[in-house]
This record gives C-alpha cells, structure tokens and sequence, in this order.
C-alpha cells in the first residue's frame, strides 16, 4: 500500500523531528458533521514547482510533493514551510559538521535528505497522503524511514491516521492478531527459515508505533489500513523495510471514534 496504500536528529518527511498535526487543532465532534467543507481549489499549480532539488558541497536535498495536495492553499502552505524547515535543518548540520571534520582532520562526507510524499487515496471527504524519507549524516549507512497524514475536507484539518481512533491501545488490540500473522509470513519469506522463537527481530511489534495509512479500494470509503516498517524495527538492516495491509474489519469499526465511522467501510 506504500505510495498508494532513523539516523540522528534527523528531519523526518515532513522536515522536523516532531511535526505539528490536527490531533491539537481540530474541531470538537460535535462540530465536525455540520461543518462545511472549507477546502477551495488554488490555481493550476506547475508540477515542476513541487519537486524541489539542489546539490552542493554540502549536502543533496530533494522534496516533492503531489499537485492534489498543492490544490489545497492550507496543505500547500504546509508542505512548503516543511519543506523549507527540512532544508534548512539540512544546510545547518552539514555546515557543522563540517566544520568538525576540518578541526579533527577527518574526511567530510556531504550529506542527503529527500523525501517524496504522494497521495494514497483520494476521497471526497479525505486525501491519505504518504512518504518515503531517506537522511544521510556520513555515517556507514543512511537511513529510511516513512510518515503519513490524512487531510480531513470537512474541518480543513491535517490529521494522523491514528487521530481517528479512540485510543492507540483501542487500534493496537483491534488489529495487532492479523499483523503479527502477516509480518510473521514476511520474515519467513525474506529469511527462507522459520523464526527462532528466542532470536533477534523474532517477536511481533506494535501495529501502531509504526507508519499507519489508510487506503481505499471503493473510491468512496477508507477500507483497509496499511504500516509502514522502517529498517531495524522489524528486523536486521539488511532486511530492509516492510509493508502490511489488511482490510477494515469490525474490530477495527469498533476501535474508530464515533464521528470517523462513516468515512470507514468493511470491504466485501
């Protein structure tokens, strides 16, 4: 569902360690069914606008972010002051670091950022967006890593999937059966042996500590909901990530705050 379902102080996709999200803005419930849709359409935005590249001395930095999202003057706005925080953060650690190497006569190795979000699903009442980030700060490796949001049309609002829960725990117990199952089948494919019941990356992990998406198949509803598992979490580096997605079902109905289940469907 990737697309369409870390290293030190790193930026993270959005472009800051810890991004603002709607869970602290957004509208009582109460307010959210009568409230009307505030979204308006900008002007025709150039594609090539939204992916911004550069390559220097210091660092490569590169961000992009889809035309649909652009459409929307406050999601627009959001994705360019992320963009702008991510360069900057950028251009500052390299700068510095830099400048260490010179003092200790180490070697400099430039560093990377890029980050490439793009729309999961689009909805009449929501547009599921997702990102694949990849940071480079000289060490023996970089890194990767995912994030997501979901714009709510009705309250103009950008939220995580999991604001639309009752609780992470609530989520976590709805759904955490089917995950370990699936991850369970995913590491036995990539290591071609059964688990060791005591080993490293052996036992399940938290379905919602993870990057969750949610995802369409209708064109109407969110009907199954996706994770994202950056390296290590799952299992060794050179496992490399994993992707999960499983389909809505009642337990998950169950875990959603009254006022998102309607934008939710139990696929056939």
């Amino acid at each position: 569902m990737a697309g369409g379902c870390s290293g030190t102080a790193a930026p993270d996709a959005s472009g800051t360690a810890s991004p603002p999200t709607a869970s602290d803005t957004a509208l009582p419930p109460q307010d959210e069914a009568s409230a009307p849709a505030p979204e308006v359409d900008g002007p025709a935005v150039d594609v090539a606008d939204l992916n911004l590249e550069e390559d220097t001395d210091l660092y490569e930095f590169q961000f992009s972010y889809p035309a649909k999202a652009a459409a929307i003057p406050e999601l627009k706005s959001w994705f360019e002051e992320h963009r702008s925080a991510a360069r900057a953060e950028l251009a500052s650690s390299s700068k510095r670091d830099r400048e260490e190497a010179e003092k200790t006569g180490y070697p400099f190795r430039a560093h990377s950022f890029g980050a490439n979000w793009q729309v999961v699903t689009d909805l009449p009442d929501w547009l599921s967006l997702s990102s694949e980030f990849y940071t480079f700060s000289g060490g023996a490796h970089g890194m990767s890593g995912f994030d997501a949001r979901v714009w709510n049309r009705k309250t103009g609002t950008l939220q995580r999937a999991t604001d639309l829960f009752t609780s992470l725990e609530a989520l976590s117990g709805a759904l955490r059966k089917r995950f370990c199952k699936v991850l369970d089948d995913k590491r036995i494919a990539r290591r071609g042996s059964p688990l060791d019941p005591g080993g490293t990356f052996s036992e399940c992990i938290d379905p919602v500590r993870q990057t969750v998406l949610l995802g369409s198949s209708n064109g109407a509803t969110f009907d199954r909901i996706g994770f994202q598992i950056a390296p290590y979490e799952a299992g060794p580096y050179a496992e490399g990530s994993y992707e999960i997605t499983l389909p809505v079902d009642g337990a998950v109905m169950r875990a959603l705050k009254p006022q998102y289940r309607a934008s939710f469907s139990i696929p056939d």
